[in-house]
Formats: structure tokens, sequence, C-alpha cells
């Protein structure tokens, strides 16, 4: 079974067009180099592996090997060679330009700030994200919430060799890759902090509680958060308020960003276990705000989630320019118009309201409200 990942290699392809540096950036293993392969075409001489040693040692003397290249240049992992982007701001000003380049990264801290400096105004940068629905067909829908969306767990041949999978990358990334990305701290403890975070998954972030868990500061833990959420593998929704004669919860909340991951970290092995756990609405609540997300395209800066200390909440909140669509996830067949629905259309004042639930039939709960199902979550536009 192939997956086609057409619309961000269109993407990509226009970007490329318009910018002479493109950055494509997310988590290990969700298929980067794949695509920027098959962007790159047969001939692989412009392709720059900078984990394989060969590669690096031709890189030695970047403005000796980059300036006579023509075409697309591919530098993958550029976060381990920072260093790189001096000479790509001197390779991206020639004219005429005859040489377009396209970076991978795993979102290293290191990446984004030496890039966004570098290159102001020569750079665009693509998120790379796992499996979305509309690539694997709405039939698939169960199958990338259990296995979640990187190729290889959601492709796998049988759903122990998909947990197994997970289970190896969370090691890897444990050991290796969270190191390499500038978090140094043991991998126990560092297990222990994602373990946590699973079972918080869908809550309010509470840095005191986990601090005194972990026997670490606040801040420390805080610090531990913000670099998982850059290497894409935690998900912080911030949290909407503003001027209402109400109190407002100004805390944000956590998800695991690949629902397989969470699962492995939860233990979880089939969609039986994952039925009986207790963390299943919160689970399916994450899944489903992710895919609307990638479905409408919804920058990270558009999308909220709103709570008041009464109780009155909305799960998902897309605030684009004067627009405000509202989303409720209810693992339900019959969903209906609740007061916390009446709250968040007057308080917010919202453009639409979405209900999406686990029926096969839409329908319109009130004025402005419009019960979908999930299975049907393609039909929605933003």
């Amino acid at each position: 079974m192939q997956v086609s990942r057409k619309r961000h290699a269109d993407t990509l392809r226009r970007l490329l067009r318009q910018y002479p540096v493109v950055a494509l950036v997310g988590p290990r293993q969700v298929g980067k180099s794949t695509l920027a392969r098959e962007l790159a075409g047969p001939d692989e001489s412009h392709f720059f592996d900078l984990e394989h040693p060969g590669d690096l040692a031709r890189l030695a003397d970047p403005m000796l090997t980059l300036p006579p290249l023509r075409g697309l240049v591919v530098l993958d992992e550029v976060q381990r060679r920072p260093d790189l982007f001096a000479s790509l701001r001197v390779l991206a000003d020639r004219r005429p330009r005859r040489t377009r380049f396209l970076v991978l990264g795993s979102a290293a801290p290191e990446l984004l700030r030496q890039s966004a400096e570098t290159l102001a105004g020569r750079i665009a940068y693509h998120e790379l994200p796992g499996f979305a629905v509309d690539e694997i067909g709405s039939g698939n829908f169960n199958r990338l919430w259990l296995r979640g969306g990187f190729p290889a767990a959601y492709l796998a041949r049988s759903e122990s060799q998909s947990f197994s999978w997970r289970r190896s990358f969370i090691r890897t990334y444990l050991e290796r890759d969270l190191p390499a990305l500038g978090l140094r701290i043991e991998p126990a403890t560092l297990e222990r902090f994602w373990n946590m975070l699973a079972h918080y998954h869908g809550q309010l972030w509470n840095a005191s509680e986990i601090g005194r868990s972990l026997g670490a500061a606040d801040t420390t833990v805080r610090g531990y958060l913000d670099t998982l959420a850059q290497a894409f593998v935690l998900t912080v929704l911030r949290p909407w308020h503003e001027n209402l004669k109400k109190r407002q919860v100004k805390s944000p909340k956590v998800y695991v960003t690949d629902t397989g991951l969470l699962h492995a970290l939860l233990d979880i092995r089939d969609r039986l276990g994952l039925e009986r756990h207790p963390k299943v609405g919160a689970s399916w609540e994450g899944f489903v705000i992710q895919q609307l997300c990638l479905h409408l395209g919804v920058e990270r800066s558009e999308r909220y989630f709103w709570r008041t200390a009464s109780g009155a909440e909305l799960d998902l909140l897309v605030v684009r320019g004067r627009e405000r669509l509202g989303f409720e996830v209810k693992r339900t067949t019959a969903p209906a118009l609740t007061p916390s629905m009446h709250s968040a259309l007057a308080d917010l004042r919202l453009t639409r309201l979405y209900v999406l639930h686990a029926g096969e039939h839409g329908f319109d709960l009130a004025s402005k409200v419009r019960a979908v199902p999930t299975a049907r979550l393609l039909e929605l536009n933003g």
C-alpha cells in the first residue's frame, strides 16, 4: 500500500518557485527524506545526508562544493550543520538564480533560530505531519487513529509490528534524537515526563504538579515541554481569553501529537484495548482536532481552546481574521445542544459551530450550529 503525499509535494514545488531556500520540517521518520527524493528525481547527486560521513566530508568546505551545483539541492538533517546557513545566504542572493535549496530538519531550535536570523526574506517553511485522513481515505479513519500517522507505523503488516515500531521510535527519540535537539537530560527522566504527559493528554498543563513528581522546577519542566513541542511530538493548544465578565482558564492544554505514539506510551496495543482504556475519549478528541486542523489548513497561530471557571468550554476555536469557527468533539451518536455551546456562541461571537460526532447523519442543531459525522470530516471547508 502506498500513500500519496501529492498535496505536500505540490506545496513544496510552489514554494521552491517563489523562494531560493525552503525548509521542510517535521518529526523524525515522518517521510521528509522520501518526499524530498521524489522532488529531486532520479539524479541524487545533489542530495546531501548530513548524518552520512561521506556527505559531511563533501561539505567540509560548502563554498567550494555548493556554488557549481544547479537545479535542486537537498540538505537533509541540516540542523547538524547550522553553519551552512551563512553559506546559503550568499548562494541565495546570486543572480540569476540557477539553484534552489530544500533543507530538511527535525525542527531543532538551532535550525529555526539560525535560519530565521540568517535567511530572513529568503526562506519559506513547510511542516510535514504524519498521514492525514485526506491522504488515506475516511474508510481507514480508525486504523489511522490507533496506529498514528508515521508511515512505518501506519503501513506495518500487523498491529503488533506497528506497536513494536512505535515503541522502538520512542526509545530512539529519547536516547538519541532529543539529546541532539538540545534536551540534555537522562533518558529515564525524559521517559517519565513523556509518559506523564500521555496521561495528561487533553488536560490542562500543570507545571507545578508535574515538576513535583519529577523533582524539578516549574521552569525546568516547561523547558522540557517546549522542546518536545518544537520537535512536533507534543501539541500545546493555547487558551483563548478576552475581556468577558467571566473568569477564563489561562493554562494551555497538552496533547501527544500523534495518537499512535500516545497509545504506545499508554501500552495500548489494539483497538479493543483502546476502546476499554480510560483515555479513549481524550485520545479521540485529540485525533479529531489534529485531523480538522490538517484538513482545514489551520495554522498553529489560529488554533485555541476556550474554557471558563464555571465550566463552559469549546474544544477548538479557529480564529481567522474576523471569522471565528468553533468545533466540539463528541464520541456519541446522538449529539445535542448544550448550555456550554450556547455560551460559546454568545460569548465568542462564533461565525459557525460544528459538532463532530460518531453518528452517520449530519443535521442542524440550531442556528449556526451543525452536527457533522466524524466520518464526513472531509466535507467541511474553512
